[in-house]
């Protein structure tokens, strides 16, 4: 039998009050006697419900309205309530549970995408299963996350299992000018029509479009690193659409990566040490494209 923990006993005894409860228990013990929505044949069924956290209970790290929700279901419905314009790389860290905690943040700002850039594997611990609700996407070198292939002069796909941010940056472009141009088709037909109603929402279609492409032709690289000629992060204004490039705690991003970068941005800081914790840059990071562009979260 192991001896008692002093500071556990120590804890106990000083009166403090005890932690709260997060998540709910079992179905049955917080729903008695409603009916279960894993059961096909209940008025209530919802096929996004796992049948294991409703028998177990859910104390998972998730929002209320997820709770007894699978991963799956989770992740989907991130997706369809619009991830944010920004994305993260991290370029060959060292330290494991950084790119965790990173992963982690992402989540927590629902950052469109994750990058981590070269060979190193890392820890999942730090991220605390977020990764499963997080696109995660892993790239042999910077180059091959940020720039477009370029094939006898002109622009293509880089044929592998993932498309570069540039190439993707243009296929969005392309998906508005698309729509776009569907629009404006519609609306001469409607117009021959006299339908003003559907014309006037077939020409707001047009502008969104219209104010969507700026926001993608805006789009830029953004590095992340203390040199000299970096913009401090209070006086930068982010744009809409981004990569926020990350390197390791010491060293700080590569060359190769600082070139390809359109702008390099540093965390102002007035104590003694030179940077601050690799995750926690990142942290303050998306919280700053988080405060130029989002609205409150829940």
């Amino acid at each position: 039998m192991h001896a008692p923990n002093q500071i556990s006993l120590a804890a106990k005894a000083s009166g403090e009050p005890e932690f709260r409860e997060i998540g709910l228990g079992p179905w049955s013990e917080t729903h008695p006697g409603e009916p279960r929505p894993d059961d096909p044949t209940s008025s209530n069924y919802d096929g996004r419900f796992d049948s294991v956290l409703l028998n177990d209970g859910d104390r998972r790290n998730v929002l209320d309205r997820y709770r007894y929700w699978t991963v799956a279901a989770i992740k989907t419905d991130l997706d369809a309530r619009g991830r944010h314009d920004f994305e993260v790389a991290v370029e060959n860290w060292t330290h494991d549970f950084n790119i965790g905690s990173m992963v982690r943040t992402a989540n927590a700002f629902q950052a469109k995408r994750v990058h981590i850039v070269g060979p190193h594997k890392w820890n999942r611990k730090g991220a605390l299963m977020t990764e499963l609700y997080q696109h995660v996407e892993h790239h042999p070198s910077i180059a091959e996350l940020v720039e477009t292939c370029v094939n006898e002069g002109k622009k293509a796909l880089i044929f592998s299992q993932f498309t570069s941010f540039l190439d993707l940056i243009a296929g969005e472009i392309a998906y508005e000018r698309a729509k776009a141009g569907a629009a404006a088709v519609h609306a001469h037909d409607v117009a021959v029509d006299g339908d003003n109603k559907h014309l006037h929402e077939l020409l707001a279609e047009i502008d969104a479009c219209d104010a969507r492409i700026k926001e993608l032709q805006a789009a830029r690289v953004i590095a992340l690193d203390i040199i000299p000629g970096a913009v401090p992060m209070e006086a930068y204004a982010f744009p809409k659409r981004c990569l926020l490039l990350f390197g390791a705690e010491g060293p700080g991003l590569s060359e190769k990566a600082l070139a390809l970068a359109d702008d390099v941005v540093y965390i102002s800081q007035f104590g003694s040490v030179r940077s601050i914790n690799a995750g926690a840059a990142a942290a303050v990071a998306m919280h700053a494209w988080i405060a130029q562009h989002a609205v409150s979260g829940v």
